[in-house]
């Protein structure tokens, strides 16, 4: 027993982690003439560190997930979840959605085919707050920094937050808030041919491509602002502002998070430096779903699809799952890190 925990804390700390990394970095700045105690060291220390790892991880999962999606086309995906009704439907929807490496806008468009294709309003919900919200580029990067404990309760309240928004949804019969052009829009099935070993590496690395290129500005972005937070910002003001004693950090960090553009990946070096200042567990989670699932574009861009008692549905659950996760997970933050 003892073996398999050293194995799996090497794992997560020297292969997810790459703290091997974050020393030869901090070795390569101090030769350079800079130390890493000092604020413009460790600020180009984190910065240096964060930026590799999370693209070196990004980029392993993403052609990964891609290889084993392209045995799943649109079609397929579809009758796959025409087989399911109810709360299996919407079940089924949100583990979908934690295999697709989108963006919030990028999974406004699937949103809108699974609708147009025929599959019930709250099953398409399902998937589109999942989707953004957890998958498992997510599950990996935050077992780097947080712990596997945390990164899979993170991931398994997301998924029951799909499934229950997706289904009070369907409940409400809200599909008659859908736009009529969606669910008039023609649909033709299309059987596509068999694809090779070389077309599915080739589909990977294309989509690895064009997701590198999508997220990359905004994980510099992400992974400057953890910088200046982890060296620059007093551990003192983020404690008062989003520690424990601050009853109302969490819909505050929610708050903040939502007109926001930013995907998970961009966002997790931010949750990162904020924690180790003191901010709560469950504010940094509540802050890092608002920005991916509730983000201002994504919203406008939902809003030419549903109409407004829809849209405000949608985000009223989103919300309110958002910050019982937020408090949950500082009432347990002790249990996880």
């Amino acid at each position: 027993m003892e073996v398999l925990r050293t194995a799996w804390l090497f794992f997560q700390d020297q292969i997810l982690g790459m703290q091997w990394l974050k020393a030869l970095v901090g070795h390569g700045l101090t030769a350079a003439g800079l130390s890493t105690d000092s604020m413009l060291g460790g600020a180009l220390q984190f910065f240096i560190y964060d930026t590799i790892k999370i693209f070196v991880l990004l980029s392993v999962l993403i052609f990964g997930i891609s290889y084993i999606q392209s045995y799943f086309p649109p079609e397929r995906t579809k009758r796959i979840l025409g087989r399911f009704h109810g709360i299996g439907a919407n079940s089924v929807a949100a583990l979908l959605g934690t295999v697709t490496p989108f963006c919030s806008c990028s999974s406004i468009p699937i949103f809108m085919g699974f609708t147009s294709a025929g599959l019930p309003v709250g099953v398409t919900f399902s998937f589109l707050i999942s989707s953004p919200m957890v998958d498992l580029g997510s599950l990996v990067l935050l077992m780097s920094i947080f712990g596997a404990r945390v990164a899979v309760v993170y991931v398994l309240l997301g998924l029951v937050i799909a499934v229950i928004g997706g289904t009070v949804i369907e409940k409400l019969k809200m599909d008659r808030y859908v736009e009529d052009f969606i669910k008039n829009a023609p649909h033709i099935e299309v059987e596509g041919r068999k694809l090779t070993r070389r077309d599915r590496v080739l589909y990977a690395k294309e989509q690895l491509l064009g997701t590198i290129r999508k997220v990359a500005p905004y994980i510099l972005i992400g992974v400057g602002i953890g910088a200046l937070i982890h060296n620059v910002v007093p551990q003192a003001w983020v404690e008062r502002v989003l520690g424990g004693d601050n009853p109302f950090a969490v819909i505050l960090a929610t708050l903040v998070g939502v007109p926001m553009y930013a995907d998970i990946f961009g966002t997790i070096p931010v949750a990162e430096s904020l924690l180790f200042k003191g901010a709560g567990l469950g504010t940094i989670l509540s802050f890092m779903m608002a920005v991916t699932t509730l983000s201002l574009p994504s919203m406008i861009m939902l809003k030419k699809a549903v109409k407004p008692r829809l849209l405000g549905t949608f985000i009223a659950i989103c919300i309110i799952g958002i910050v019982v996760v937020g408090y949950f997970f500082n009432a347990i933050q002790f249990l996880l890190v």
